[in-house]
């Protein structure tokens, strides 16, 4: 695309923008910002790389100069081309362990799947939007309704009696409380099929992918796959006595068995964490055309997860690094609720007793400390592998272009340094966002 395509769509009444696309290197720089999808916040690097062919010392291609890379941040609140190749990323590691594919055999469509979600319990009343079993909107605690976009859903009928110590408790315990879940869930698998908990893996193996997500409250819950495979793993099927009501059932009564004590001290008694009454479990069909549409389907199991690892925190999404002061807080542009949390984790933090949550510098997060996205070793192929494949790919792609059959007798010399980060000058940062703005769309389909 020329500059007179994108000219249009990024207000060239501006001088600057006018200025640099005069430049010289315009080119080069459009092309080095669509290597990395119009990032938000680039990493510059300066240096060289050689092509060599190892049996003869020729080299068969080189370049010397500046690149980009992109920052790789999975928000999209922060970096949305960024965030979409994650996304895409988590679909298919989601995916592959669900149909198969990326290393992971296509039988385990065929295993016993179900898509789980574990949810916070109550810390007090907050402004929400019932229904009845009909869909019909019933009125808030407060005596009103809400419409979908009123910021005060999710946020306190009475923040003096909302239990904010024990919300970020649980928000920093959260990781522990799921490790102990599926501890459990294997010990009441195990005892549901007769079995000691020794003995299960001679049988099966779980294995499971899941993401956090975000309420409107400031709490994380968990959507998470969870699959029953045989005893060596995706290439083996389980027990025939494992079936998708067993699992569902073992979910249930895991979820709602599990606990983690807090610290007890002076002014906080210790708590007795638990997840909320709200738990879900259904099994996951296969998809295939002409099923309902109302059944969960691996496809949309794996999009529906994809599009919860690149959130935020939703009302603090805005925030996105460490809060380094307690008085910075007050400066944030998020609500009072969230405010409030992050206030709780800085004085929690300051507590010898929670020294070990370093709640502190998770305040920005509301106290949660885990990752978004995780899952266990047998459950698909992994980021890495996937990062891999395609730098492979990539490759491949330009020793084709050399006339180059034999991959195994090149080797790629590279020798760069980092000489800043993000774009260095509001021009090039508006430009940025329009070749992003535009390759979205096309992605998407959704281009002018």
């Amino acid at each position: 695309m020329g500059v007179s395509a994108l000219v249009p769509r990024l207000s060239t009444t501006d001088e600057r923008l006018r200025n640099f696309l005069r430049a010289n290197g315009y080119r080069s720089w459009r092309r080095r910002v669509e290597a990395v999808h119009g990032c938000a916040k680039p990493v510059r690097l300066a240096g060289s790389t050689r092509v060599e062919d190892t049996t003869t010392g020729t080299v068969l291609d080189g370049f010397e100069g500046s690149l980009l890379v992109p920052c790789g941040n999975r928000r999209e609140s922060v970096c949305e081309p960024c965030s979409a190749r994650y996304a895409a990323d988590t679909f298919h590691l989601v995916r592959s362990g669900l149909t198969g594919g990326k290393g992971v055999p296509g039988t385990v469509s065929g295993h016993v799947r179900v898509f789980a979600t574990l949810t916070a319990p109550s810390f007090g009343a907050v402004h929400n939007r019932p229904r009845t079993r009909s869909g019909r909107a019933r009125r808030c605690g407060c005596g009103g309704f809400h419409h979908e976009a009123d910021t005060r859903l999710g946020t306190p009928l009475d923040p003096t009696a909302y239990d904010y110590v024990g919300a970020v408790l649980w928000q920093a315990h959260s990781t522990e409380l799921w490790r102990r879940f599926t501890i459990t869930a294997a010990r009441h698998l195990a005892s549901a099929l007769g079995l000691r908990v020794g003995e299960l893996r001679n049988h099966l193996r779980v294995s499971y992918a899941k993401v956090a997500e975000y309420q409107r409250r400031g709490l994380v819950h968990f959507h998470a796959v969870i699959r029953v495979d045989g005893p060596h793993g995706p290439d083996s099927p389980a027990p025939a006595a494992v079936t998708d009501d067993l699992l569902c059932a073992v979910v249930r009564s895991a979820a709602a068995s599990v606990t983690v004590d807090t610290e007890h001290t002076d002014d906080i008694p210790a708590r007795t964490l638990t997840w909320g009454t709200q738990i879900d479990a259904e099994p996951i069909a296969v998809h295939q055309a002409g099923d309902p549409a109302e059944l969960v389907h691996d496809r949309r199991v794996a999009g529906y997860i994809a599009k919860y690892a690149t959130k935020g925190t939703g009302a603090t999404s805005g925030v996105d690094s460490r809060i380094r002061r307690e008085a910075a807080i007050d400066d944030l542009e998020v609500s009072g609720h969230h405010k409030a949390m992050m206030r709780t984790a800085w004085r929690l933090g300051g507590l010898a007793a929670f020294a070990s949550l370093n709640l502190r510098r998770w305040a920005h997060m509301l106290g949660f400390r885990g990752h978004f996205l995780t899952k266990s070793r047998h459950y698909s192929t992994t980021f890495t592998a996937l990062r891999a494949a395609r730098a492979e790919h990539r490759l491949a792609e330009h020793l084709d272009r050399l006339g180059v059959t034999d991959g195994s007798t090149v080797l790629v010399v590279g020798d760069w340094s980092m000489t800043g980060v993000g774009y260095r000058s509001d021009a090039e940062r508006d430009l940025a966002e329009g070749i992003a703005t535009r390759k979205l769309a096309r992605r998407t389909g959704k281009e002018d």
